[in-house]
């Protein structure tokens, strides 16, 4: 089958290609990191983590001085410090970014009403009909980082494509303070040449599975048919086997209602021991009830999810007859979910609370609530 032509000169799919989309992904660069580093002048050019510096703290975010040393968003504190002795921890101060974070939203709505958010730094853009009839979505996306920089003084990557798929891999490819276009017909050829650590949901414990079954690239994964990926990683394998061609077929999502409230946290090291899991759920149910303050929200069912070393996942919950009152009543419940499956029959990569049965919300929501959190 012959792939379908590229864009014209100006990176935009022919009118005659009906159901073909223009996506737009924009991804601020470290962006809890470089809200306080354009706050406070003292702190630029230099290693900056946002999160707690404590026993228990967890990096949020960190600048990209400080990414030089190995150190990432998820990292524990005391990790990230042995790493890069001179990083400067600063407290996360959520009105300050949530502010950047409308501000950037605006700039997105001048030019589409199609906008997914999905945290407080990232959105997916459905361009394909603009509101300015640009016409060309490499210009919006252009017009937009100037934008960005103009009213926050912060940078932000763009990817450019068809689908969200590849336009969230195309913003990744040039950061910071880049962009990538993918044209039709260019996808699966740009997505052979990743390393499958780049595909989204393929964490270290599945990469270093994916090594031993032979596949270090998006071209090994496409020589792998149906039934090999089914047999291999079960219900992620039809998400493998489209990802590895290029294919997405979601639309961007606008306007969706509220659902949950949420979180969660994945592994650098997997975890079986009661004390750490104990300390990593505090951790969680802080983090999560931030989200909750932040959103307005009111929810009866509190959630508790687990994924295996095996990618297994079992979820616990728990549901009241009113409104959760306050945090203390949230982590009661958070704990004794936890406590019930007590000793676990394995190791964990992940864990994560939601809130939902929700009334309440934010209608104008700045961030998908079920996304991962960056350990803010």
């Amino acid at each position: 089958m012959a792939a379908p032509p590229p864009f014209p000169a100006d990176d935009e799919a022919p009118a005659d290609q009906p159901g073909l989309r223009k996506i737009i992904h924009v991804d601020m660069d470290a962006f809890f990191a470089s809200v306080e580093q354009r706050d406070n002048p003292e702190l630029r050019g230099k290693p900056v983590a946002v999160g707690g510096a404590g026993g228990r703290g967890v990096v949020a975010a960190a600048s990209y001085e400080a990414r030089v040393f190995g150190v990432r968003s998820a990292m524990p504190s005391v990790t990230a410090s042995r790493l890069c002795p001179d990083l400067i921890f600063v407290r996360p101060r959520f009105d300050a970014y949530k502010e950047a974070s409308r501000q950037i939203r605006r700039v997105f709505e001048h030019y589409t009403p199609i906008i997914e958010p999905l945290s407080l730094d990232e959105a997916y853009l459905d361009v394909t009909e603009d509101r300015l009839g640009i016409g060309s979505a490499t210009r919006i996306a252009t017009l937009i980082r100037q934008e960005i920089r103009a009213k926050t003084q912060l940078t932000a990557s763009a990817g450019v494509s068809y689908n969200k798929f590849l336009a969230k891999l195309a913003s990744d490819q040039n950061k910071p303070d880049g962009m990538c276009i993918i044209r039709p017909g260019e996808g699966a050829q740009f997505v052979a040449g990743l390393p499958i650590r780049r595909f989204h949901g393929v964490g270290p414990k599945a990469e270093a599975k994916m090594q031993r079954l032979g596949i270090a690239t998006g071209a090994d994964l496409a020589a792998k048919d149906i039934a090999f990926l089914r047999e291999h990683f079960g219900s992620m394998a039809d998400y493998l086997f489209r990802a590895a061609r290029g294919i997405d077929l979601r639309p961007v999502a606008a306007h969706r209602i509220r659902k949950s409230v949420g979180g969660e946290r994945t592994f650098s090291e997997d975890i079986d021991s009661g004390g750490a899991l104990r300390d990593t759920l505090e951790t969680i149910i802080g983090i999560v009830w931030e989200r909750i303050e932040a959103s307005g929200a009111r929810g009866r069912t509190v959630t508790l999810k687990l994924k295996f070393t095996d990618f297994q996942i079992m979820t616990r919950a728990t549901s009241l007859p009113h409104y959760l009152s306050d945090r203390e009543e949230f982590a009661r419940l958070s704990r004794a979910l936890l406590e019930a499956e007590l000793p676990l029959r394995g190791p964990i990569r992940l864990m994560g609370l939601t809130l939902s049965g929700l009334e309440g919300a934010e209608d104008d929501k700045p961030a998908r609530d079920e996304a991962q959190l960056r350990l803010l």
